[in-house]
């Protein structure tokens, strides 16, 4: 059952280099709830869902209306 859980949360700097970002920007998205995230103790725990989420809401390949 949570064998794939570990699978499912990403560290900062694992989204900083599936964004191709740097630590600041990465907090910065992170500060502001752009990608949704938590903490345990100082650690950031990111859901891949909210990475996932961040990049297919902000892409320019989105359809247009006609």
């Amino acid at each position: 059952m949570y064998q794939d859980m570990d699978n499912d949360l990403i560290s900062i700097e694992e989204l900083c280099q599936r964004l191709m970002i740097g630590k600041n920007m990465a907090y910065h998205l992170l500060n502001t709830k752009e990608i949704a995230a938590f903490r345990i103790g100082r650690s950031w725990k990111i859901p891949v869902k909210s990475v996932n989420d961040y990049i297919a809401n902000n892409s320019y390949n989105k359809q247009q209306p006609d």
